[in-house]
């Protein structure tokens, strides 16, 4: 089963890391043989083709300028002409809205892998329903429950994104390495931070908690991730003028983009992501519960469905006070934090086992082109 997967490829979270793991995982489901197609050029295309699987280029778009839309959908006709693919997978709304068409007029079922929990009202998604696809791919409950009726009569299936457990075992040395190159005490408590530079990531919400508990001298805060766009490095900016007006600038390591997330992770001691508004799944918590750290995040979105009371623990949403109270309580609990940590692992492979997933998405793949057919008649019934 040839499948090709679409994405713009000009940044580097969630959904690059799914598509990563999709190429260096392959091999659990032998029978699916995954491409990809980008737009551009990055970290993506580079991961992409140091697991050895092919690479197709569209070229750059900008939405902006119609001729480079042109010049990547007639490539894209070009690739599927050649293909012989048994399914296309469009990974989010700008994808689907430029090149679903096209894949569709080419009669190859169509999946949008929608990563975001949304109610279809953004533009791009508006656009996208004029390429509606065949099936739509959530990955949790929740983003189901929010995009749930937004393409008529197109099923919704979840498929929660493989993430693979860390490849090498990290000693108490390493841990003291990572802690001396971060100028961070050895005894401190770290709390990180893995995501974006976006304020619905939470990172000011987190620094203001810690203002709460900066009388306690125990911790440091680690914020993993850089900025990709203009308007992160503004608020990039604005997290550095937080830290200096709380008086915590001391406290705090901005660490930018880092692709040695699983080290920090081995090095740190507490899991935050407090994010502001939902998030649609949450492959950032799932690697922490991998390195045996507690989770500390807010009772929104597809974080409920991950972090439970064995592993970790939920606060009611931009609340510092109540953030500061549990981060307060784990940096002062060796114990809690251990007992909490030795689960992760477990829970982490019971939602985002490699092989489990991949072979639920191996099927979900292969029905979609039985359920295809009636589909697109409906449609153009109506």
């Amino acid at each position: 089963m040839r499948v090709l997967h679409i994405n713009a490829g000009n940044m580097f979270g969630g959904v690059e890391t799914l598509l990563a793991t999709l190429a260096r995982c392959r091999a659990l489901t032998p029978d699916v043989e995954p491409e990809f197609a980008l737009s551009f050029k990055g970290r993506l295309s580079t991961e992409l083709a140091a697991a050895e699987v092919p690479v197709h280029m569209l070229g750059e778009v900008r939405i902006r300028y119609p001729l480079t839309v042109m010049r990547a959908r007639r490539r894209l006709r070009e690739i599927l002409s050649a293909g012989h693919y048994d399914a296309v997978v469009c990974h989010m709304a700008w994808t689907q809205a430029l090149f679903g068409s096209i894949a569709r007029a080419s009669g190859v079922p169509v999946a949008m892998w929608q990563h975001m929990a949304s109610n279809g009202r953004h533009w791009l998604e508006q656009w996208a329903r004029y390429a509606g696809p065949d099936l739509v791919i959530c990955t949790s409950h929740f983003a189901a429950r929010e995009f749930s009726g937004v393409f008529w009569l197109v099923p919704v299936e979840v498929v929660h994104c493989p993430v693979a457990a860390p490849s090498i075992s990290y000693s108490q040395s390493d841990r003291d390495a990572v802690r001396s190159e971060l100028t961070t005490p050895a005894d401190s408590v770290v709390i990180v931070h893995t995501g974006r530079m976006q304020e619905w990531k939470g990172q000011r919400l987190l620094m203001q908690a810690a203002s709460i508990i900066k009388s306690n001298s125990q911790w440091i805060v680690w914020l993993v991730g850089g900025p990709q766009r203009e308007s992160e490095q503004s608020y990039l900016a604005g997290l550095r003028a937080t830290a200096s007006e709380l008086g915590i600038e001391d406290r705090i390591r901005f660490l930018g983009q880092r692709n040695d997330v699983d080290r920090l992770l081995a090095a740190s001691d507490i899991h935050c992501q407090p994010n502001i508004s939902p998030e649609p799944f949450g492959i950032a918590f799932i690697e922490a519960l991998y390195a045996r750290l507690p989770v500390v995040t807010t009772r929104l979105g597809g974080a409920i469905e991950i972090v439970n009371d064995s592993c970790g623990e939920l606060v009611s949403p931009n609340n510092p006070v109540a953030l500061a109270a549990a981060l307060g309580r784990l940096v002062g609990d060796d114990k809690g934090r251990r007992r909490l940590g030795d689960a992760g692992p477990a829970r982490a492979r019971e939602l985002c086992d490699p092989a489990q997933q991949m072979d639920l998405l191996r099927k979900t793949l292969l029905n979609l082109s039985s359920a295809r057919g009636p589909l697109a008649s409906n449609r153009a019934a109506r």
